[in-house]
């Protein structure tokens, strides 16, 4: 799991799994397993499944590299708290599922809540099962 800076502003996780790396096989099995991470846990709600790639192809000035083959994002909420309005602007959270070639890249913004990290860091390390 390597954390950077996207674009030199956003704090972000990024695994890459090869293939030979999980029993998985597609964006869809791995957005499944997620799904039952977060329906498992006891502060997060499911919310839905946004296939990104679909809606940038589907765009007419939609522009979709090459080597990305699928690409979706599960979102959900870590909702324990809500002491004012500006945490709004942090929730909700999406993990990212891109399939490339040989492997695939699992992302998320870094979370202001330690408890957040620390869970999509563990579902997103767990993929990796072989």
């Amino acid at each position: 799991m390597r954390q950077a800076l996207f674009q030199e502003k956003y704090p972000i996780y990024t695994l890459e799994i090869d293939k030979t790396e999980t029993s998985l096989t597609s964006v869809d099995e791995i957005i499944f397993a997620l799904h039952n991470r977060i329906d498992e846990h006891p502060l997060v709600a499911y919310i839905g499944i946004f296939d990104h790639y679909a809606h940038t192809r589907s765009l007419k000035e939609g522009v979709v590299s090459d080597r990305i083959l699928a690409a979706k994002n599960i979102l959900f909420c870590f909702g324990k708290e809500l002491p004012n309005p500006l945490v709004l602007s942090v929730r909700p959270r999406s993990i990212g599922v891109a399939e490339l070639e040989n492997s695939f890249v699992i992302t998320f913004l870094e979370a202001p809540n330690p408890v957040a990290n620390d869970a999509m860091e563990s579902w997103a390390l767990s993929l990796r099962d072989r």
